[in-house]
């Protein structure tokens, strides 16, 4: 059985023309997601600014309710004796902490909360989170504007695995960090990961990143998922749309440089999407039956694909 399971799950977002107005448009977020995660599967998620990754992440976690669709952990909905076991890490590693508390209390406040342990052990448990995450236990006294910003990332992480969880949403955690730092962040999360056994969803829109710390990749684009596959297999994305964004990774190389694919237009708009499959208006292997049917998710290529000529796409 999967750990987490979402099926069919949409969001929409209203738009409101003023304070008291009814909501005439929606912002289609998420558009049918539906992905299942097994046990200890570190699970990146990939795409564009603004495709739903951050959305689908904190639909996962509780932090927003679906439109429609299921989110099911270990096969049951997501309630309060669950959420303890779904946590994140969040993308600033400085708006996600509050200033006015220490790291010590920011850290131990999960523990708190859930009561799991007494006050009077907070900032003992607090140093040992602490030092799990690379930090000397001192720092329980000091507050966030005292740390550099890959310090206030780790106390982001020792807060999420306060409660021992079992599966993680890591949104974004490195994007706003230095190289060498970043670096840093993913050897711990590897570190943890292969310690605790726990499960990742691992969100990014660093291909590089996500094909060295994960298991499988799935690709979003306005709201679908429209690519899984092995995260060793990356290379032999069948989708145009991932074919595009493998193209754009750096290459130290110059040698080993591969074509660069440009895609024409812009991102339509998720108030009014187009008929069809998503991403037709930019594709270059459109044909009449992409502006009328969605493609299905399904096996193609030996890993799931959606698109109708993924056999016709140039592999990078």
């Amino acid at each position: 059985m999967s750990l987490l399971e979402l099926k069919n799950v949409v969001k929409k977002f209203p738009v409101r023309r003023g304070a008291f107005s009814r909501a005439k448009e929606f912002v289609n977020a998420l558009n049918g997601i539906s992905l299942s995660i097994n046990e200890g599967e570190v699970v990146g998620l990939v795409g564009e600014s603004g495709c739903g990754k951050s959305t689908l992440g904190r639909i996962v976690v509780g932090l927003e309710a679906p439109t429609t669709g299921e989110v099911l952990f270990d096969g049951q909905a997501i309630n309060n004796d669950i959420r303890r076991h779904l946590q994140i890490i969040f993308q600033d590693p400085f708006s996600s902490l509050n200033p006015r508390m220490s790291a010590g209390d920011i850290v131990s406040e999960p523990l708190v909360i859930h009561k799991m342990c007494k006050k009077s052990e907070r900032f003992g448990r607090a140093s040992e989170l602490l030092a799990m995450v690379g930090l000397e236990p001192s720092c329980v006294h000091r507050y966030p504007h005292e740390f550099s910003g890959g310090q206030r990332q780790r106390i982001g992480i020792a807060r999420a695995i306060a409660l021992s969880p079992r599966f993680i949403v890591a949104d974004e955690p490195v994007s706003s960090l230095d190289v060498a730092v970043q670096a840093e962040i993913l050897a711990l999360l590897k570190d943890l990961q292969r310690r605790h056994r726990m499960t990742y969803l691992f969100i990014s829109h660093d291909l590089r990143i996500v094909s060295s710390l994960c298991n499988k990749v799935a690709v979003m684009y306005l709201g679908k998922i429209v690519e899984m596959l092995p995260a060793r297999d990356i290379r032999l994305a069948r989708h145009p749309y991932t074919v595009a964004l493998l193209s754009a990774v750096p290459v130290a190389n110059p040698s080993l440089r591969t074509r660069r694919v440009i895609l024409g237009g812009d991102v339509p708009s998720p108030v009014n999407l187009p008929s069809g499959c998503p991403f037709h208006p930019r594709c270059q292997y459109k044909e009449d039956i992409c502006e009328k049917e969605m493609p299905v998710l399904e096996e193609r290529g030996g890993h799931l694909v959606a698109c109708y000529f993924s056999e016709k796409v140039r592999i990078i």
